[in-house]
């Protein structure tokens, strides 16, 4: 409430409280919140600015009727497409710890890579080449992304490991 109104970084200081339902979804079933719980709140923590400020750059002129500091109507548009990119990179990187850690297989892995390959190519392209139609292509595309993501974390989980 006092940070997420006043900063251009109010998507990523609000992202870990939505980024939490994992950890509190296996806190509720489990009675406990081991690593695993917290490598999905990261996931979507680190997903959070990308989809944010690809839906930002394309309603810049609400955000900044709004007065809310939002990173392209602060930082420009061209500072936004580069974190953008930078936190698709970084979220490429993070879906392979599952992997990694062995909390999933192959099948995930390969989804992963293939899914965060997609979502990198379309931030990279919008960071060479914004248009709004490639910003709400990403915005689009992140959402289908996490919910393919994890769909591939529970089917590799529960169907193939089994």
């Amino acid at each position: 409430m006092v940070l997420k109104p006043r900063t251009s970084q109010n998507i990523v200081i609000g992202g870990l409280s939505g980024a939490m339902p994992p950890a509190l979804g296996w806190a509720a079933v489990a009675d406990s919140v081991p690593a695993e719980a917290w490598l999905l709140v990261l996931i979507i923590f680190v997903w959070t600015p990308p989809h944010f400020w690809a839906l930002a750059l394309y309603r810049n002129k609400d955000y900044e009727k709004s007065g809310l500091p939002m990173l392209p109507v602060t930082h420009g548009q061209q500072f936004t497409r580069l974190h953008i990119l930078l936190y698709s990179i970084a979220l490429l990187a993070t879906t392979t710890l599952p992997f990694v850690m062995r909390m999933n297989g192959w099948l995930y892995l390969a989804s992963a890579w293939l899914l965060g390959g997609w979502f990198v190519w379309l931030a990279w392209k919008l960071y060479k080449n914004y248009s709004d139609a490639l910003s709400k292509q990403l915005f689009k595309y992140s959402i289908v992304y996490l919910s393919l993501l994890f769909a591939a974390l529970l089917i590799d989980h529960w169907f193939i490991a089994v």
